[in-house]
């Protein structure tokens, strides 16, 4: 079962009285089914734990925690219940663009409230049942990511194809008058859920302010392997300009009302327009950073910070492989630093994603593959810098299962993930790197291994 111990912490209250291999069934009386109840449930400070031990032996547990505090559990499954997939068949969907052959985790579709809470990942509302929308309210589970995308009901069906999407501006206002607070996506499509229903949505959005927090606003994203899906028309230059300036007069009305601007437009927005990433205080929270909201700004205003606080680069050559999109971006910041600090020997090298098609400019989805064709042959330096996002955290390797050892090894230096943060990367130029923590695969022992040498 999900809900059954996988380990207990040695600070855990339950310690010495629970074992693992058990099973929590309920909590002061109630009932836990998954994750939120748990915590939900858990949080008092006298707490009457009921368990199950393997051979169906049900047992009771009297303890005293401090009010808030985590019980050391460890479950065998996170959500302590099966992941709930997407009942959705979105026109835009990104995973419907994936090629085939990779790894099945992929092609994977969650539209899960609870990892919402727990993760910030986004749901459409389509797969809630009614006492899941109820205990939400009850719980007040909040905040939750909301992939709006339109609030027209039919528009909101044509775009999810699914019957249920229309439900979604009933559900959020219930949600609103509960007090849930919610930050909202709209994947923009141009010939769909752009012009007059973007500004509809915008409306019937705010009405909902301050429950709505946030909206982004974001191009849709479009791979090459199309074939047999609903035609969809990328944003040209112009159209993403006209874009800017309809969200950003509409947002500009919204700080005049509700001093926030509640609407942003994604930083890809503006690099198809051609215009410049708005100013730091533009962002105000950098709410959406997440979406890539303001990502650019805020990094270039830590970087600058970090110039002027930080220590002299050690001199070692490096280089840094980003996205198409980000690639100027990172010039102008290796510009900056390099009027500082003449001594400075860095380059920028823009990587073209021919994996997925070269309308796919952000740097996340850069394959291992491209990154060695493109790199092989060219003046590096001693060490290369990526963007953390390129690679499954715990697993190291890339989009189409290219590890970092081997990168590293057909590329032959030291490859460093940095997280996508201006102090971040200024230490990385300057030589104070970051760990890398690669699992030890029996193949690449000597790889591993050679990262703490550097």
């Amino acid at each position: 079962m999900e809900n059954t111990i996988k380990s207990i912490d040695p600070t855990s209250p339950l310690h010495g009285k629970a074992q693992p291999g058990d099973t929590v069934l309920a909590i002061n009386n109630n009932r836990i089914l998954d994750v939120l109840d748990y915590k939900f449930f858990a949080y008092d400070r006298k707490l009457d734990v009921l368990l199950r031990r393997p051979d169906g032996e049900e047992y009771h547990v009297h303890l005293l925690k401090n009010e808030g505090g985590d019980l050391g559990l460890d479950f065998e499954s996170y959500l302590m219940d099966a992941p709930r997939p997407c009942a959705n068949r979105c026109v835009f969907c990104f995973i419907d663009q994936l090629p085939k052959g990779m790894r099945p985790t992929m092609y994977f579709k969650d539209d899960d409230a609870r990892l919402s809470f727990l993760l910030g990942n986004y749901i459409t509302l389509t797969n809630l049942s009614r006492r899941e929308i109820e205990r939400i309210i009850a719980l007040h589970i909040s905040p939750i990511n909301v992939s709006v995308h339109a609030t027209d009901p039919e528009l909101r069906r044509q775009l999810l194809r699914n019957p249920r999407a229309g439900e979604c501006m009933e559900i959020m206002g219930r949600f609103a008058g509960a007090g849930i607070v919610m930050n909202c996506q709209i994947v923009c499509c141009p010939g769909l859920n752009d012009g007059e229903a973007l500004l509809q949505s915008m409306r019937e959005l705010e009405a909902l302010y301050p429950q709505v927090h946030s909206v982004s606003i974001v191009p849709v994203g479009l791979t090459k392997f199309r074939e047999g899906l609903t035609p969809l028309t990328p944003f040209t230059k112009e159209h993403a300009a006209e874009t800017l300036d309809m969200v950003e007069a509409y947002a500009r009305g919204c700080l005049e009302r509700h001093g926030s601007r509640i609407f942003w437009c994604g930083d890809e927005l503006y690099i198809k327009a051609g215009r410049e990433i708005p100013p730091d205080e533009f962002y105000e929270e950098y709410t959406q950073l997440e979406n890539g909201v303001g990502m650019l700004r805020l990094m270039e205003t830590e970087f600058s910070s970090a110039l002027k606080l930080g220590d002299a680069p050690d001199g070692v050559p490096f280089s840094i492989a980003t996205g198409v999109s980000a690639a100027p971006y990172f010039q102008k910041l290796l510009d900056m630093a390099k009027e500082r600090y003449p001594q400075l020997d860095g380059r920028v090298y823009p990587i073209v994603n021919d994996f997925f098609g070269h309308s796919i400019n952000v740097t996340g989805l850069i394959t291992g593959g491209d990154l060695i064709r493109q790199l092989q042959g060219r003046d590096l330096g001693e060490r290369l810098f990526i963007s953390q996002n390129m690679l499954r955290r715990a697993e190291m390797d890339f989009l189409d299962d290219v590890t970092l050892e081997q990168a590293s090894a057909a590329l032959g230096l030291p490859i460093y993930p940095t997280e996508q943060d201006g102090f971040a990367l200024w230490d990385a130029m300057c030589g104070i790197l970051p760990e890398v923590r690669l699992p030890v695969r029996e193949a690449n022992k000597e790889q591993f291994y050679r990262y703490n040498q550097n």
